[in-house]
């Protein structure tokens, strides 16, 4: 037998020797295509190591597509995107080349924290689920959550004396990405309880942050200034903000019917004003109301 010549004497009791060990070995995909590699071998088409080569890839592309399913089941990244699928040109504040820059990853190595703002529907959860799927497949680990549900799920444990256990769930994952701050109310008590699972991941742990509340807006999302600044004092320590300053991708074709007073909006930190000197400015009933 030479590299691509098959001896027919042999060949029968080697092959099926092959299939034993195959499937043995539970190989199934190698299974699969080693008749197809063997009629390869006997065409001159492909060398005995690029064979191997070949049949051992089949079943590592196989193995590994079970794995990054299973981990994204897992880490509950249900609803698959992909970087690929974002549409950058809707999002022209944007910076690809930033994102693309966050998923190598390095941030999820360092332990920081990546805060997605912006406007409902301008693609904050799509970049953030996007990552976390780059993560799964570089073999990191990963879980998903909305601010609610891990708030609740912290509250259920507290109640049932098993706030440890969870946060060391919690704690587990290289990555924590948690959408939706600042849609729901949390809970009485919710800001101490996530400010606990924050404090148990700062500096051991990445998160990526979604929210469509300005940091300055924090207090009246966790119920207090004192426990918003506890947590933007630890999630802004090591962090990358990015801040979307688009309209809604979902609302695009139907944007002539959004009222102009709420359309997109910066979201950012507001500045302090400098104080005027001398006696502020009489109002009158026909002065407007700036603020709506």
């Amino acid at each position: 037998m030479t590299a691509t010549t098959l001896d027919p004497a042999a060949s029968p009791a080697t092959l099926d020797r092959i299939r034993a060990h195959l499937v043995g070995l539970n190989m199934p995909r190698a299974l699969e295509v080693l008749e197809h590699i063997l009629r390869r071998i006997e065409r001159g088409e492909i060398s005995a190591l690029e064979a191997i080569d070949t049949l051992l890839g089949e079943e590592l592309t196989l193995r590994e597509g079970r794995r990054v399913r299973s981990a994204l089941k897992m880490g509950r990244l249900i609803n698959i995107k992909t970087l690929g699928g974002f549409d950058f040109s809707f999002q022209p504040s944007l910076d690809r080349d930033r994102i693309m820059a966050l998923a190598q990853l390095d941030f999820v190595d360092r332990h920081e924290a990546v805060h997605f703002l912006g406007q409902p529907g301008c693609g904050k959860t799509h970049l953030a689920l996007a990552l976390g799927v780059e993560a799964v497949k570089s073999g990191r680990s990963v879980y998903f959550a909305t601010l609610a549900d891990i708030v609740s799920s912290l509250a259920k444990a507290e109640r049932e004396g098993t706030l440890r256990e969870r946060l060391r769930f919690l704690c587990r994952p290289q990555l924590l990405i948690v959408d939706e701050i600042g849609y729901l109310p949390v809970i009485p008590g919710g800001g101490n309880l996530f400010f606990q699972l924050v404090n148990a991941r700062y500096e051991r742990g990445a998160m990526i942050l979604t929210s469509n509340r300005g940091f300055a807006e924090w207090g009246d999302v966790f119920g207090g200034t004192v426990v918003a600044t506890a947590l933007l004092d630890r999630l802004l320590h090591h962090a990358v903000v990015v801040q979307i300053e688009g309209a809604s991708y979902r609302l695009r074709r139907h944007a002539d019917l959004i009222p102009d007073n709420t359309r997109t909006r910066s979201i950012t930190t507001p500045q302090p004003q400098p104080r005027r000197r001398g006696r502020p400015p009489k109002m009158t009933s026909t002065q407007p109301d700036t603020d709506l």
